[in-house]
């Protein structure tokens, strides 16, 4: 990994700016409830997630809801070469006017809806995301980010603690489903670290999980994804019941049974690959 130059004119005109919450103040920069803001302030937590999207002086780094910049300054003194910063706040693009002042052309900001554009449009690849998520959207994003195959390198985002539970976990587990199934079907999981609550402003009433994706160049296994959407949205819909009662609806025991998969057996014991092949059979039997 490559470390940015001690020298470096842009990392230290950034270690200079005021602190955030005077640009939090001199901006009235509360936090709004509606747009999920809860605004990271801890330089050193900040770096740390920075830090875990490797090396960053190759690309672009897309973030998502920059704020204040508490992230976005971390991810220029780890000497990110572009930032490209997605914000549908007007307050914080102004608030950003400073950072975007002494970042030498490394930053930019897109002052528009994270839901509405085609972060892959933007900047250079190879691209990563690098984003302290508004947790009203952040399942959202990330599914979506994932459908896209290979256009980003990495996806480094900080989630609901129950949010990163559900992207990890595996069979056996009470938070595996099919946001699990989906995401790790075309991406590796890993949970870095968590952040407690009182490491933002204002203060959520949940912990927080910072989760690291690396996309797979193809599916962990061969499915096609609306099928794969389908047996296991039928699926988890009733966890508690048998599969040959949950899948009633688009086969039943007769599917199971064509798949090779036990009735009686429960969606949360099924394996990654084993609803895949579900999957399979499914789309065979439909396209009959």
């Amino acid at each position: 990994m490559s470390e940015p130059p001690a020298d470096d004119p842009v990392i230290a005109a950034v270690s200079a700016l005021p602190p955030l919450r005077e640009v939090i103040a001199a901006h009235d920069l509360a936090a709004k409830r509606s747009l999920g803001q809860n605004f990271l302030l801890d330089l050193n937590l900040t770096r740390r997630i920075a830090r875990s999207a490797g090396d960053l002086t190759e690309g672009t780094v897309v973030e998502i809801g920059p704020g204040p910049g508490g992230l976005t300054r971390a991810l220029l003194l780890e000497g990110a070469r572009e930032v490209v910063a997605v914000e549908r706040d007007d307050r914080s693009v102004a608030a950003l006017a400073g950072l975007v002042g002494v970042s030498g052309g490394r930053l930019r900001i897109v002052a528009d809806d994270a839901m509405k554009i085609d972060a892959a449009a933007i900047g250079a690849a190879p691209r990563r995301i690098v984003a302290n998520l508004p947790y009203n959207i952040a399942t959202r994003l990330i599914t979506g980010w994932l459908a896209q195959g290979t256009v980003y390198q990495s996806i480094v985002v900080m989630v609901q603690k129950e949010v990163a539970a559900r992207l990890a976990s595996g069979p056996g587990s009470k938070d595996y489903g099919r946001l699990s199934v989906f995401c790790q079907w075309l991406a590796t999981v890993e949970p870095l670290f968590d952040v407690p609550p009182r490491a933002f402003t204002p203060a959520p009433k949940v912990t927080s999980t910072v989760v690291r994706l690396i996309p797979r160049a193809a599916p962990a296994f061969p499915a096609e994804q609306s099928a794969l959407e389908a047996v296991t949205a039928a699926a988890f819909a009733q966890r508690r019941k048998m599969l040959r009662a949950s899948l009633r609806g688009i086969g039943g025991e007769a599917l199971l049974v064509q798949a090779g998969i036990e009735p009686t057996a429960r969606p949360e014991d099924l394996e990654l690959e084993t609803f895949c092949r579900l999957a399979r059979t499914y789309a065979e039997r439909s396209g009959a």
